[in-house]
């Protein structure tokens, strides 16, 4: 599925823990076969035709008010169900609630017998939870940034960014076709490791570690995200480098 800039849309999600003196973050290095081989991301990916057709299941959040928060008419919900589903398919993490009433989050993936299916595409994330009785936690997921790749980059992407708490009573497994390795690693850490060349980054990334090395708890985070405080101001330089302007900084500067 296309953006109407004619860019693939795509969904980045930044799963956040919290230590006793810092946060880490969960992050992959994506194989030679992938776009940007070698580099290391956030788990995420293309949205799907499917991920379209998944609202009635998306707790907690309609499509009008994703859209409103994304700055679209119509379609933002789409965004988040991918970023939850490639969260699944890439780490085995699922968010997503099993007790509409309690709103807890599902334990472990692997007691769900393994969605092996799910990745090969013989069946849909849909089709998935519909098995298990379970609705997507789209009110889990806060909306970070957004970045449309330069005309410099090999392929173009409109990708929007989430952070989300990494739920306690799971935990990761990568997905070793589409991952190389997998980490959880503190910002400050993985820009060390940038720094000393042993880490490949991509600017979006970069630049979203450059933000949550700010912050020591995934609630100082949160409480600026809801501000609009926690990006930089989009200077000529970060434009031009594919950083867009997200709703709620706009409505902070304008107050």
């Amino acid at each position: 599925m296309k953006s109407n800039t004619g860019f693939r849309q795509a969904a980045t999600l930044i799963l956040v823990r919290n230590t006793d003196t810092d946060i880490e973050v969960y992050m992959t290095e994506r194989p030679g076969t992938q776009d940007f081989p070698g580099v290391h991301v956030f788990p995420g990916g293309k949205v799907d035709d499917q991920d379209h057709q998944l609202e009635e299941i998306c707790h907690g959040l309609t499509d009008a008010e994703a859209s409103r928060q994304l700055n679209l008419a119509s379609g933002g919900l789409a965004y988040w169900v991918t970023a939850i589903r490639e969260s699944f398919e890439e780490a085995n993490v699922l968010l997503a609630y099993s007790d509409h009433t309690a709103m807890e989050l599902v334990n472990n993936p692997e007691s769900l017998d393994k969605a092996a299916d799910l990745r090969e595409g013989s069946l849909l994330l849909g089709e998935f939870c519909d098995r298990h009785t379970l609705t997507l936690a789209g009110n889990a997921l806060r909306y970070f940034s957004h970045w449309i790749t330069p005309a410099s980059a090999p392929r173009r992407y409109d990708a929007r960014f989430f952070v989300c708490d990494m739920p306690e009573n799971q935990s990761v497994t990568h997905d070793e076709k589409e991952v190389v390795s997998a980490e959880w690693v503190s910002p400050r850490e993985a820009l060390a490791r940038f720094g000393k060349n042993e880490w490949a980054l991509i600017d979006p990334t970069l630049r979203s570690l450059e933000v949550l090395a700010k912050y020591t708890s995934s609630d100082e985070l949160y409480a600026d995200i809801d501000a609009g405080s926690h990006l930089p101001f989009p200077t000529a330089e970060l434009r031009a480098q594919g950083m867009q302007a997200v709703p709620q900084f706009v409505q902070r500067v304008r107050k």
